[in-house]
């Protein structure tokens, strides 16, 4: 089983690129799999929420995830995302996914539906017990799903499930973050922060790093949060995490997930078209992200 200790550092939910027909194009994949981790990502989280999970049939996202592990060649971890809603689909892609040499699964709270807390424990302890050997995370987004895994939920299971190791942890309540961090630090499970605008304060409430959406384009910038602070520089890890936040922020007013495509293309990183429904963002969102885009550095003055 991978080493709870080594759940950390800057994790990229990666862009699936398509090709004109929505179909993963593999070249590109490859590309971008060896842009992130030559610009300084710690893991890669396969089918993420801005990787565009929801969009894609198992067989597509088992052969994307090949291909991405083909690519990393053992570089950085690579974590495989479960957004499925019914508890046994979301045995069936965790069993299949534990075929392939993954760090661990990460699974999200399901959409669409409101399970009682009880059923929640359920759901995840399910899931968890199918592959005993495998690592897993929580993953709580209640931005997307519409809900917060009640905090009692996350400390049993971090307590009672040896193989749940951590949580990717999207609500960006930094007081239910440090809340968690301290209620479970006995087990030490690992906390990732889930938005990217407070890397920095996670980490400084004891996180382990974060999942980003952002490092995919801005993997430098990005990564560098976590490195500073590591290796002591909190001066220049918030200095970083401040240049970042009004790029982050500018994506708000587009359609998820569409800003984190849009980014990449505007840079010349070719990864396809959001996938329809999904349409490219336009208008007053577009000219806000792309003038942040220049004030950060990462657009030219006449784009």
């Amino acid at each position: 089983m991978f080493k709870r200790e080594n759940v950390k550092g800057i994790v990229v939910p990666i862009i699936t690129p398509v090709d004109d027909d929505e179909n993963i194009d593999d070249t590109r994949l490859r590309k971008i799999v060896n842009h992130v981790i030559e610009n300084g990502v710690h893991g890669i989280l396969a089918f993420g929420s801005n990787s565009e999970f929801y969009m894609f049939e198992p067989d597509e996202m088992f052969r994307a995830l090949d291909i991405m592990l083909d690519e990393a060649a053992g570089r950085v971890p690579i974590y495989f995302g479960i957004g499925a809603i019914r508890t046994r689909k979301c045995i069936a892609l965790a069993q299949e996914a534990v075929k392939r040499d993954i760090a661990a699964i990460s699974v999200l709270n399901p959409m669409f539906i409101k399970p009682t807390a009880k059923a929640l424990y359920h759901h995840f302890k399910a899931i968890a017990d199918s592959v005993p050997d495998t690592a897993m995370l929580l993953y709580n987004n209640p931005g997307r799903s519409g809900y917060t895994i009640p905090l009692d939920i996350i400390v049993r299971l971090a307590h009672d499930v040896s193989n749940i190791i951590g949580i990717k942890e999207s609500s960006g309540d930094i007081t239910f973050c440090s809340e968690l961090i301290r209620q479970t630090q006995d087990v030490n499970f690992r906390v990732l922060t889930g938005k990217d605008t407070v890397v920095f304060p996670g980490l400084c409430v004891g996180a382990v790093g974060s999942v980003c959406s952002t490092a995919n384009m801005y993997t430098r910038l990005v990564s560098s949060i976590y490195d500073y602070y590591i290796t002591g520089d909190l001066e220049k890890s918030l200095e970083a995490q401040f240049k970042l936040n009004p790029i982050r922020l500018s994506q708000d007013a587009a359609s998820f997930p569409a800003a984190t495509k849009d980014m990449a293309n505007l840079m010349g990183m070719d990864v396809g078209k959001s996938i329809l429904p999904t349409e490219a963002t336009s208008g007053a969102a577009l000219e806000k992200m792309k003038e942040e885009m220049r004030k950060g550095g990462f657009l030219p003055s006449d784009e």
